[in-house]
């Protein structure tokens, strides 16, 4: 018998650091569960490029804005690169520490830079998970089209896949507030 069939491996793909209130509605949905719960925790590292592009992009009109805009050159990339990194390795150990401290096993906690439904099918994939949780502010426009994360992770998965908002308790997230 392999180590997966004696757990329940759940993958959970958080867009930042869990509070504690996420933690234990987190590890409350498998209280009643019988084999060891196993969690694998994915939290994607910004793309400090991407995300400075795009605020230029914002900044591009001369007319609003006094001086010219910056360019993509003038912006020290590597920096905010290290700086995205050193964010979500903290938030990654501070969202464990929070899984932990709620009575959850963690397997450990990975950093993703690749398209965060694929890398989530990726690690339900290799550990033989039996459900995925996706973590997330909520994204009005993106859920109305169906290509939030969760989303995505439900047409490529063969496992449950529930999509929970950050910070609110599960009674918040029923009202829709």
């Amino acid at each position: 018998m392999t180590e997966t069939q004696n757990t329940y491996p759940v993958v959970l793909l958080v867009e930042q650091q869990l509070s504690s209130l996420d933690a234990t509605q987190v590890r409350g949905l498998h209280e009643s569960i019988e084999e060891p719960v196993i969690y694998h925790v994915l939290l994607p590292v910004d793309d400090a490029a991407a995300r400075v592009e795009a605020s230029l992009g914002s900044l591009s009109g001369s007319e609003m804005v006094g001086s010219p805009a910056p360019t993509l050159s003038e912006v020290d990339l590597e920096a905010l690169e290290q700086h995205a990194q050193e964010q979500a390795r903290d938030e990654l150990a501070a969202t464990v520490a929070a899984l932990e401290a709620a009575g959850a096993t963690v397997a450990g906690g990975a950093l993703v830079t690749g398209h965060p439904a694929a890398e989530l099918a990726k690690k339900v994939s290799a550990v033989n998970g039996r459900e995925a949780i996706v973590l997330t502010r909520p994204h009005v426009v993106a859920e109305f089209f169906h290509v939030d994360w969760a989303s995505q992770a439900r047409r490529k998965l063969g496992v449950p896949v529930l999509h929970l908002l950050e910070h609110q308790t599960f009674d918040e997230q029923a009202e829709g507030l």
